[in-house]
């Protein structure tokens, strides 16, 4: 296996519970191999817009809105701090429950030391334009059937890992080494099973 360090691009929509799992499996990969983890913001909004959607998912969505833009916000303003912002987020959306809400995204701001003016890009649409170029790149990686996390290796993308719980130690250095492999080769598409758990958070 090469051993150079390597640069993991992950995206991911706030409100996802998957790529809140994913994530702190990157960072623990980040510390047991030689990966840098660079966040990046989609939209499950964006991708959704103009679907035929059930009524509960739909409102799902409609509220993913504001998470997704002022982590754009951050991303755009303040990119080497994208990824301790969405740490303290969702810290606060999926282990506390708290909700996708102005004061929510206002005291994780807070918490990461960035400006807490930023949570008011979620309440506005002035930047959704920025907003759908990014999920534009993810959809130009992986396809419009899939959603978040994504992430790119050397050039190369897939969804996932969906994973729960998320993996520690060298068990997380396994998993991503095999995952790496597997990205690496331009002919895989996809591997599954029916998920059995929801987001074990621990």
């Amino acid at each position: 296996m090469d051993d150079a360090r390597k640069t993991m691009d992950l995206w991911f929509d706030p409100l996802c519970p998957w790529a809140w799992m994913t994530s702190r499996w990157a960072l623990e990969v980040s510390r047991v191999r030689e990966v840098d983890v660079v966040f990046h913001v989609m939209s499950l909004s964006v991708l959704n817009e103009g679907r035929d959607l059930s009524p509960g998912y739909r409102a799902l969505m409609d509220r993913s809105w504001a998470g997704a833009r002022v982590a754009l916000a951050v991303q755009q303003q303040y990119p080497a701090q994208l990824g301790s912002f969405y740490t303290a987020l969702g810290t606060r959306i999926h282990l506390r429950g708290e909700p996708n809400v102005h004061a929510t995204h206002a005291a994780a701001l807070a918490e990461v030391g960035l400006p807490v003016e930023l949570a008011d890009a979620g309440a506005s649409g002035d930047n959704d334009d920025a907003l759908r170029a990014a999920q534009a790149e993810v959809t130009a990686a992986v396809g419009d059937e899939v959603g978040t996390p994504v992430i790119r290796v050397d050039g190369m993308s897939l969804f996932g890992p969906v994973i729960s719980p998320a993996p520690k130690g060298e068990e997380a250095g396994r998993l991503w080494d095999g995952f790496v492999n597997v990205l690496a080769y331009p002919g895989f598409f996809e591997l599954k099973r029916t998920r059995t758990v929801g987001p074990i958070f621990d």
